[in-house]
């Protein structure tokens, strides 16, 4: 694998899994709050995150050794709404910055395989922000999130309310592999 891609791999790698943690965390806040669907979107989304960072690491498969990685990283604990933005300013970068960056690398570098990982993330990262738009927007009215479906694809990170969708709009799994919250 080109070195930049590499790189650009280990990075988006480190930021995924930072991001699965931080929304752990700040899922974990929203509870205490008493916001049981915000807490479950940022459940569903840390899992997304997950996700995405297993791509890339597969991605990554035959690159072996220690590296260091530098990542963005967005860090602390506020209101929930202030989670809420923070979570949505996160993927709002990953999408219009860091993964356009990273996808142009890739492709001209040819490296396929990394493309297609991180036009997931991107398509994904997208539909985050918009989610926790959402969330945010319901918490700053006082009131928890209006979602009695949280599904997450677990091919490719997309979450979704809606329990009728039949297949992922980004990745075209089936809904039978759908994971509800």
């Amino acid at each position: 694998m080109n070195h930049m891609t590499s790189d650009n791999l280990r990075s988006a790698f480190g930021g995924e899994s930072q991001a699965h943690m931080r929304y752990i965390i700040w899922g974990e806040e929203a509870e205490k709050a008493g916001f049981k669907n915000v807490a479950r979107l940022f459940k569903a989304t840390s899992d997304a995150e997950e996700v995405h960072a297993k791509l890339h690491f597969n991605a990554l498969k035959d690159v072996k050794g220690d590296f260091p990685v530098t990542s963005m990283a967005g860090f602390g604990i506020g209101t929930t709404s202030e989670n809420l933005e923070g979570a949505k300013g996160g993927e709002v970068f990953e999408y219009t910055q860091m993964y356009p960056a990273y996808i142009a690398v890739a492709e001209m570098q040819g490296e396929d395989t990394a493309v297609k990982a991180m036009r997931y993330a991107i398509e994904a990262e997208k539909v985050h922000a918009e989610r926790y738009q959402e969330a945010k927007d319901c918490v700053d009215a006082g009131k928890d999130l209006d979602a009695e479906d949280i599904i997450l694809c677990p091919v490719c990170g997309y979450i979704t309310f809606d329990a009728t969708l039949e297949e992922c709009p980004i990745c075209h799994a089936k809904a039978k592999v759908f994971v509800k919250y």
